[in-house]
């Protein structure tokens, strides 16, 4: 586990799968210390067999649900890095400034203080 590929968010989000993991493991060391139902063989095998392969299966699932969280998440970060680059070349060539076949008058309805006078006129 590579600490560039499970960062802090993947690992909060991993948490879900990483909990029962250790509940697994506390039981798995209970029933080892403290057996139930004696040291027989065949009991014992089915017991930590029924808290092992889920545990094993968990932690196979975890692990490759972390890297497809991280690898979306990286690609979420570039594409917003590569909208966010866009948009700020285009914004570049913008001057805000009025071309000399544009009008400087206002938009209908957003119209100055004193054009508000001459449209209450003439109601």
């Amino acid at each position: 586990m590579a600490p560039d590929v499970f960062d802090r968010e993947t690992l909060l989000d991993l948490s879900v799968n990483v909990i029962p993991l250790f509940i697994i493991l506390f039981f798995v060391g209970v029933f080892a210390v403290l057996p139930q139902f004696g040291y027989s063989l065949v009991p014992t095998l089915i017991q930590m067999a029924l808290l092992i392969v889920p545990f094993v299966g968990l932690a196979i699932l975890t692990y490759y649900s972390g890297k497809a969280i991280a690898t979306s998440e990286a690609e979420l970060e570039a594409r917003e890095r590569a909208v966010a680059g866009a948009s700020a070349v285009e914004g570049s060539e913008e001057t805000g400034e009025l071309s000399e076949d544009e009008d400087a008058q206002p938009i209908e309805g957003t119209e100055t203080d004193g054009d508000e006078e001459s449209t209450a006129s003439n109601e």
